[in-house]
């Protein structure tokens, strides 16, 4: 992984985003000798798979809370 001192980071911030999103590489930008910051090529998240398409509406199953049962007091 490439460091950079801050400064020349500095002097050298749009040459080294182009760089970085070219070769899929991170830079680590120092201050005085000690990481400070990641630079890191940006890829987009994936989405969550989540609940989508989970949750039925009552018309496709009838009554959500309905046991299935028949009661003798039920219209026929």
């Amino acid at each position: 992984m490439k460091t950079m001192a801050a400064g020349r980071f500095k002097d050298l911030i749009f040459r080294t985003l182009d760089e970085v999103a070219r070769t899929k590489s991170a830079v680590v930008i120092t201050k005085h000798g000690q990481p400070v910051a990641k630079l890191v090529p940006y890829s987009p998240a994936t989405p969550a798979r989540g609940l989508a398409g989970s949750v039925l509406r009552e018309s496709d199953k009838g009554d959500p809370f309905s046991t299935a049962e028949r009661w003798n007091t039920d219209p026929a």
